[in-house]
């Protein structure tokens, strides 16, 4: 009786755990909806447009539990899987879009944040 309800708390645990995760965690969707919000900035005609958008590029990067997430943005990539970094997206297309897109959302200067933008979308769409 004991290793027989054992099990069961096991395997109720282990369901709760595997639940939690979305069910079809996948980098490249990630990258595609990243590389779509990195299009929109890149043709938002205000910076605080620019800015928002860049900032669903970081998150569908990092993911939830990622460095510079942020929750308040919103995050397009919900649902999705855990980030594309975590996820098993390309290191380095990835580090290097991540950078970018942090670059312009530093950017007070609408132009050079759009470019920042254009060029995000071009390192996660090759």
């Amino acid at each position: 009786m004991t290793v027989r309800l054992t099990l069961s708390v096991l395997a109720v645990a282990g369901f709760a755990g595997l639940s939690a995760a979305p069910a079809f965690a996948d980098a490249t969707q990630e990258i595609a909806t990243a590389g779509q919000h990195a299009g929109m900035a890149a043709g938002s005609a205000d910076l605080k447009m620019v800015h928002m958008h860049l900032q669903h590029v970081v998150n569908c990067i990092v993911g939830p539990a990622g460095a510079g997430f942020d929750k308040a943005a919103g995050n397009p990539c919900d649902g999705k899987g855990n980030g594309a970094a975590a996820d098993g997206g390309d290191k380095a297309k990835l580090d290097g879009a991540l950078a970018k897109a942090k670059e312009g959302i530093a950017s007070d200067d609408l132009a050079t944040a759009r470019k920042d933008a254009s060029d995000v979308q071009a390192m996660l769409t090759k």
